[in-house]
């Protein structure tokens, strides 16, 4: 949630008309990660002021303002060295509007302005203090205390440079943030920082760079905080140690070069292959031209540099191209994103499971005391899906938790469990300090996710990147498929020495191999399911009904349903239905029931007959061929017949397609819907 964009050129000639044409395309970059308001920041043609432009709505509403306050010729003529930063904001701390929208500035005068991902836990102690001192504040976000802190700190230590500031400013606050900072007294430089919260730095230049690694300089300051109760009209200024490094700034020497400041990978591809991706605490200072990363405390387990990474990411994969919306082109990826989760993974000939990430630590989990599945949202529901096979094929107790309800229970965690942390973008917040807190007491950490670099793949010991490639799209679909493949993948690595054990994993193999091309038939059912959504979509209620491997799907297409439509809907456990959920079905209540010729298909009949004979009409999701199905409602769609564990795989893709077309019906944002965001970086 939030984005931040920021771009410094360094002897590379832009027009200020350019930089913000950057910015705003940065923006457009970040829009799927949910925001409700935007704004932009650029020196004044005269370079002695900064000028902000703030919006409430889209990037495009940001973008026509911008046309309208930029006009002038000023703006068109090229500069040397320049810094402007631009956000998009999802509101916390304060309602949506333009007095509460990044950038914040600290003073009238535009001295110094913040944008900021993230939540300031302690920004009522900082707030105190500051209102001591004259300050009045503008908004009622927490996020203008930073830019007056700074500020602050600027009047009181007049000697201090911009990194150190920024560093002192950073050691008073305390929460989850990135931030990035830009000063008209401190003109082409830039300083960010980030704890908690995603950041990294692209690079760009002429020349191949000298280096592919920045080294880590570290800071003596100790974390002095600042005392709201102290008297302000005492004259007694409180003086904070000031930062001193080893070196003051690390050249990364290129005579002309370019920097972006980025939320994520996306916004920079276009530009730069080749970014840093900072850690909690990293500071990221550029003084004329030269990069410099400096940490504000040290531990022992520091690396002594930051590795300069090639992204491998490409610009076509982050454009919908024929599509309509990012989320139409994610379902029909499918196809291509299973094959390249599995792909230098499964060996179809020789009926082998190669996971490199963990392969290390296989003997270590087979001697466990249990798996712990660990995720929220959609992530959850794919390890609800694949819990049943990993208990069958591992043969050890398997526990499925989310992430936000696991910490609020303090529940005990051991040295031999092994716990699987789930996240498409591996930054989500609740999963995040779950993870810190099961790594605290010892237990091995396997993270399953789709950002190479993000919070969760650095700190767990060993891991499974999905491969699904970049997911735009709020509402998670191939992330979730590829999610539910690597968990299979995982239960036949762990059962690849079992003998009794042989003939299973032989048919799941197989079932793999034909997974695409079935995913491929899936897909064709697109017309049927608009034809569906049309019946549905003015209906204020849907229930989706299944059990087995299936009850993960009705889980699955629910949320897909509710997030996307804004229409409410239910996932049932079919053999819950006579315990309460019967009482809802009549003849105008729409269900779906999910009936495949699997072990628990006689029950699932049951469940159908109990719909029917209360003059339900159900939507049936069934297997190819199966009349005997088919007979209980006029309307069906079916599916290719695959091993039962791997079904999940395709009855879930009708439900992303009919909550994709309810959507469109309906007039929702099917990529951003309201009050969602793809990355949860708060609690």
């Amino acid at each position: 949630m939030c984005g931040i964009f920021a771009y410094l050129n360094y002897l590379t000639p832009k027009s200020r008309q350019e930089v913000l044409d950057l910015l705003v395309t940065g923006l457009k970059r970040l829009e799927y990660r949910g925001y409700d308001s935007t704004g932009v920041a650029i020196d004044s043609p005269d370079n002695k002021n900064i000028v902000m432009v703030k919006r409430t709505g889209k990037v495009k509403v940001l973008e026509e303002a911008i046309q309208e306050h930029f006009s002038g010729g000023e703006y068109s003529e090229p500069v040397l060295t320049h810094i402007g930063i631009a956000h998009t904001r999802w509101a916390t701390h304060g309602v949506p509007c333009e007095r509460n929208s990044h950038p914040h500035r600290s003073d009238e005068g535009n001295g110094f302005v913040v944008v900021h991902n993230g939540i300031i836990t302690n920004y009522n102690d900082v707030k105190t203090f500051l209102s001591k001192r004259g300050y009045e504040f503008e908004s009622d976000t927490d996020t203008e205390v930073f830019a007056k802190l700074v500020h602050h700190l600027w009047k009181t230590h007049p000697t201090y440079s911009f990194r150190e500031l920024v560093e002192q400013a950073i050691l008073q606050v305390e929460g989850a943030f990135a931030i990035a900072v830009k000063s008209k007294h401190f003109p082409g430089e830039c300083v960010a920082s980030r704890r908690s919260s995603p950041l990294l730095v692209g690079i760009k230049t002429k020349t191949r760079l000298a280096t592919d690694h920045i080294p880590i300089l570290y800071g003596k300051a100790d974390d002095k905080k600042l005392n709201p109760d102290q008297d302000a009209d005492s004259g007694k200024q409180q003086v904070l140690p000031r930062s001193e490094s080893t070196s003051e700034f690390m050249p990364l020497e290129e005579k002309e070069v370019e920097y972006f400041f980025a939320s994520d990978a996306s916004a920079v591809i276009e530009h730069t292959n080749r970014v840093i991706y900072l850690e909690d605490d990293d500071v990221a200072a550029v003084r004329d031209g030269t990069l410099s990363i400096h940490r504000l405390k040290k531990s022992l387990d520091d690396p002594h540099a930051r590795e300069i990474t090639t992204l491998k990411m490409e610009i076509q994969q982050i454009m919908k191209g024929n599509y309509d919306y990012f989320m139409q082109k994610e379902i029909f990826e499918q196809p291509d994103s299973v094959v390249n989760t599995m792909r230098g993974r499964v060996r179809f000939d020789g009926n082998a499971i190669v996971l490199g990430g963990i392969k290390d630590y296989i003997p270590e989990i087979k001697r466990c005391r249990r798996l712990m599945l660990i995720g929220c949202g959609t992530s959850y529901h794919s390890a609800v899906a694949t819990r049943q096979l990993l208990e069958e094929l591992t043969e050890l107790p398997v526990m499925v938790e989310l992430a936000s309800d696991f910490l609020d229970r303090n529940t005990p965690i051991f040295r031999d469990d092994v716990c699987f942390f789930i996240s498409q973008s591996g930054e989500t917040a609740d999963t995040l300090m779950a993870l810190r807190y099961c790594k605290q007491r010892g237990a091995l950490i396997v993270g399953i996710t789709n950002t190479v670099g993000s919070s969760i793949c650095r700190e767990s010991h060993c891991g499974v990147h999905i491969n699904a490639g970049p997911e735009i799209g709020v509402a998670s679909t191939k992330a979730y498929t590829s999610q539910f493949i690597s968990l299979v993948m995982f239960a036949l690595v762990m059962s690849e020495d079992r003998l009794s054990l042989q003939q299973r994993r032989l048919e799941i193999l197989q079932a793999l191999s034909k997974l695409a091309d079935q995913i491929r038939a899936v897909l064709k059912l697109d017309s049927k399911v608009q034809e569906l959504a049309k019946d549905l979509y003015q209906h204020k209620s849907l229930l989706i009904m299944g059990r087995g491997y299936n009850f993960a799907t009705c889980l699955e297409g629910a949320l897909k349903v509710k997030e996307l439509t804004y229409m409410h809907s239910e996932g049932i456990m079919a053999g819950e239905l006579k315990h309460g959920p019967l009482a809802l079905v009549d003849d105008s209540m729409p269900v779906l029931m999910i009936v495949l010729r699997d072990p628990v298909y006689v029950k699932c009949m049951n469940a159908l007959q109990q719909v029917t004979s209360r003059k339900g009409c159900p939507i049936i999701i069934c297997e190819e061929g199966d009349e005997e199905t088919q007979a209980f409602s006029s309307r069906h769609l079916e599916i290719p017949r695959t091993v039962d564990c791997l079904q999940g795989i395709l009855t879930v893709i009708p439900m992303q397609l009919l909550s994709y077309h309810i959507a469109v019906l309906r007039g929702c944002d099917v990529d951003c819907p309201r009050n969602l965001a793809k990355s949860v970086t708060v609690e």
